[in-house]
């Protein structure tokens, strides 16, 4: 049996590198600073950045081609196949003892990972999420903003958790707690799956204010109120489904 500590966590281990997974599609207007971003960030560990192109047709593919060198690799989809499906590939070639989702839109900035880092580092977490509704931001839609709290509060009676915000695409693991989970959702029902299925583990999930610059349809956004949807039944649907 694992010795833990007071609040149940494992004794605080060494982290030596952190892979950063960043799926994109059709983001030639922001790959290239959201890279520019995480390379500049200030870490006391070894970075490694995996960029997915997701089936991009619009000239990601050419921007990530010029940026690609021994901290950033590019995997690229030959048809686009959504973000779960970008992240598995990700997580398949990840080999950091921290794994951190990173969209490439620029609604998150890479400037927050410090505060994401914090309490991992100190012992206090194995999962931490980035909380847009609690930190600077600009706001979003109403529908969106409806949605991601309609969500948050369905994840919370589903699995007996407190989230302020299940969809936030900032996502910190320790890699152990990935270990041997599988994910199947291919879109953006990710988040739903590898939230329920994290919750459903026993792994308490903490949350850190982040900044967020929500984009709207006509700057690129790509999720919809159908995706809200498909979350919803995700929630349920990993409630009930036993995981092998």
């Amino acid at each position: 049996m694992t010795e833990t500590d007071l609040n149940g966590l494992p004794p605080r281990r060494t982290y030596e590198t952190l892979t950063v997974i960043c799926p994109v599609y059709n983001e030639r207007r922001t790959v290239a600073e959201v890279i520019r971003r995480m390379r500049a960030v200030e870490l006391p560990m070894v970075l490694q950045i995996i960029v997915v192109d997701d089936g991009s047709s619009d000239g990601s593919d050419k921007v990530l081609g010029a940026l690609e060198d021994s901290t950033v690799r590019v995997i690229s989809h030959e048809v686009n196949q959504g973000k779960g499906a970008a992240i598995r590939t990700g997580l398949a070639e990840a080999r950091g003892d921290l794994v951190l989702i990173q969209d490439a839109d620029l609604e998150y900035d890479p400037n927050d990972w410090p505060r994401l880092l914090d309490p991992i580092l100190r012992g206090k977490a194995r999962v931490v999420y980035g909380s847009r509704f609690t930190g600077e931001r600009k706001n979003m839609l109403p529908l969106h903003w409806m949605g991601n709290r309609l969500l948050s509060l369905v994840t919370n009676v589903l699995y007996s958790s407190t989230l302020s915000d299940m969809e936030t695409c900032y996502k910190l693991f320790d890699a152990d707690v990935l270990e041997g989970l599988t994910i199947v959702s291919n879109k953006f029902d990710f988040e739903p799956e590898i939230t329920a299925k994290v919750l459903r583990r026993g792994h308490r999930i903490y949350e850190v204010p982040i900044s967020y610059a929500g984009r709207e349809p006509d700057e690129g956004k790509k999720i919809t109120w159908r995706d809200g949807f498909s979350a919803l039944k995700a929630l349920v649907k990993f409630r009930f489904t036993r995981e092998y």
